[in-house]
């Protein structure tokens, strides 16, 4: 079974997300802030980083960068408002990282996810 992290601080999207993912056949994680994701990255492996960018602690492509660095064939996708500021080259945000403008349905989502766990 394909293993997400999940980083959001939006409580109710965070259910949202966790209750699609996980009726799709995903083991999902999932953590309020980017440093709580990040501590548990370093104990386990993922298949996908699922990430708000804008975080409390820690923020979204922080988190994804120290990530790809634990484990470069990590994929990394950012589900955000602000889809500018993962786009911006001096972001630092991995290269191939996916960007899912909210707001986006849920069935939307999990078919980028199974595009990018295929891939």
């Amino acid at each position: 079974m394909k293993r997400i992290l999940l980083a959001e601080d939006d409580e109710d999207m965070r259910r949202f997300l966790v209750r699609a993912l996980e009726k799709a056949g995903y083991d999902v994680m999932d953590y309020d802030n980017g440093a709580s994701a990040y501590e548990r990255l370093r104990e386990e492996p993922f298949s996908l980083l699922l990430t708000d960018i804008v975080m409390p602690e820690m923020d979204g492509i922080e988190l994804a960068r120290r990530a790809t660095e634990i484990d470069p064939d990590l994929k990394v996708m950012f589900i955000t408002g602000f889809a500018a500021v993962a786009l911006n080259p001096d972001s630092k945000a991995p290269k191939d990282a996916k960007v899912l403008s909210k707001p986006f349905h849920l069935k939307d989502l999990v078919n980028e996810v199974e595009k990018m766990l295929a891939a």
